[in-house]
Order: structure tokens, then C-alpha cells, then sequence
């Protein structure tokens, strides 16, 4: 698949940052608002946001079968801050009512770094992208408490407080990540997904 055609979640967050650094990584970037534009990509991206707000939004424009018909399927998909707790199988700290795509075999903890205030920044190490630091932004960002056997860490925070902490996992062709990497300019956690989607 030499140019994948890769959608991204509209319905909230960083939309056209997503947009961009798909192009900037050798896919074909669209919006996926409606149920046909499901129909027609590859994988998907789901931005950060508001979980909760992400949910009632996917359900409300019919998005929410589909989507979980092509994960269910095999589709590849990365999910980003609210975007991890949009794929992962269970949450900690969520609304009773909060449903989520599923996927990944994981535990979230929404808003595990705490409020808006407590957002930060810190370099990780992740070494399928190469001996060079990835610097994570995390704004209002879960965590991973619990992983399933088939899940593999990518990343965990290496100081402060939270040191030890789980902020990137990937099962198969599902990806996520607790920080932004879309804010940053450095694109290699969406040129790795693009290859992944390229090679499963």
C-alpha cells in the first residue's frame, strides 16, 4: 500500500494538525465526519479532545457501529490523548455512560496527570523510532494502568512523579499514545503509523 488513504476523526481536537503530519508522512489525509467517509479509508486517526465529548459526538453522527465494525475487522487506527481512551477496551475515571471504540487491550485512567494546569512536556525514548528523544506534550492526558498479554509498551514517562508510568502501547495494528504528537512538528510517531498501516 504505497499511499494509504488515512482518515482522522473530525468531530474534535487537533484535526488539521493530524491532517498535516499524515500528509508530511506519505499518506492521503481526509476528514471522516459521516458514515460513507468510514467506508473509504485504510485507517484512522483519533485526535485528543474530550473523551466524553468524542463519544456522544461518534454516536450522534452514526460513526460509532461502523467504526468499531472496521476495528473489529482489522482496520489500523492510532488514537491520541482522548484518542487512547477512544480505543481502549476499559477506563478508569470515566462517566458511567462513556462508551468507547475498543480495540485495545488496555486499562485508561482519564485525566491521570491531573487538570489543564498540570499539562507538561518531557523527552521519551521510544526505540522504534530511533535513538533520538521524542519530546511528549501531554495536556490533560490519561495513562495506561493496565496492558492485556498481547500489548506491547512503547513508552513509559522517565521522570517526575509519574516515572514508570505507561504513555504509548500498540497492539497489532491499534496504536496510541498519551501525548500530542501532532503539536510538536516532529512527525515520526505518524510516519511510524503510516508504515504500519503500509506493512501490518
Amino acid at each position: 500500500m504505497a499511499d494509504p488513504t488515512i482518515g482522522v476523526l473530525a468531530v474534535q481536537g487537533d484535526v488539521r494538525e493530524h491532517l498535516h503530519a499524515l500528509e508530511a508522512s506519505g499518506a492521503t489525509a481526509i476528514r471522516v465526519r459521516r458514515p460513507a467517509e468510514v467506508d473509504v479509508i485504510d485507517a484512522l486517526v483519533i485526535p485528543g479532545g474530550e473523551s466524553t465529548v468524542i463519544d456522544k459526538l461518534v454516536r450522534a453522527f452514526g460513526l460509532h457501529e461502523p467504526l468499531r465494525e472496521r476495528l473489529r475487522a482489522g482496520m489500523a487506527a492510532y488514537g491520541s490523548c482522548a484518542g487512547m481512551i477512544m480505543l481502549a477496551d476499559r477506563i478508569e475515571g470515566g462517566r458511567l455512560d462513556q462508551q468507547t471504540l475498543g480495540g485495545l487491550d488496555i486499562t485508561v485512567r482519564r485525566n491521570a496527570f491531573g487538570r489543564q494546569v498540570d499539562s507538561f512536556e518531557e523527552d521519551l525514548h521510544i526505540r522504534v523510532l530511533g535513538p533520538q528523544p521524542l519530546r511528549a506534550v501531554f495536556i490533560r492526558a490519561p495513562w495506561v494502568e493496565a496492558v492485556g498479554p498481547e500489548v506491547q509498551i512503547l513508552a513509559r514517562v522517565e521522570t517526575g512523579p509519574a516515572t514508570g508510568r505507561i504513555v504509548a502501547v500498540r497492539q497489532g495494528p491499534l496504536l496510541a499514545t498519551s501525548f500530542h504528537p501532532e503539536v510538536t512538528g516532529d512527525h515520526r510517531i505518524h510516519r511510524y503509523f503510516v508504515d504500519l498501516v503500509r506493512s501490518p
